[in-house]
């Protein structure tokens, strides 16, 4: 969770500073700082959202963790009968 947290700090640091390039870049003209603040700014925003997605995604993942836990025998036969459905799709059924 801290690793996620700095992502984010990193990120919303990198898009404060993305601003500011590109608001000055703007004032003087340079197109050039410009272009330079709105990828920090897209760069500090993607830093954000992975962060975000990476901790929704742990979040399942202990989840699925805690239920196959508690119900180890409900898990195998969930694992059984989506083992047979995608192996029936892959491979289907021999004809006569």
């Amino acid at each position: 969770m801290a690793d996620t947290t700095e992502t984010k700090a990193e990120g919303l640091l990198d898009e404060a500073k993305g601003k500011v390039k590109d608001g000055f870049g703007g004032l003087t003209g340079d197109a050039k700082l410009q272009a330079e603040g709105k990828f920090d700014q897209l760069s500090g925003m993607a830093q954000q959202d992975f962060a975000d997605l990476y901790d929704e995604g742990e979040t399942k993942l202990e989840a699925a963790t805690a239920f196959v836990q508690d119900r180890p025998l409900i898990s195998l036969v969930i694992a059984t009968v989506v083992g047979m459905i995608v192996g029936g799709l892959m491979f289907g059924r021999k004809s006569s």
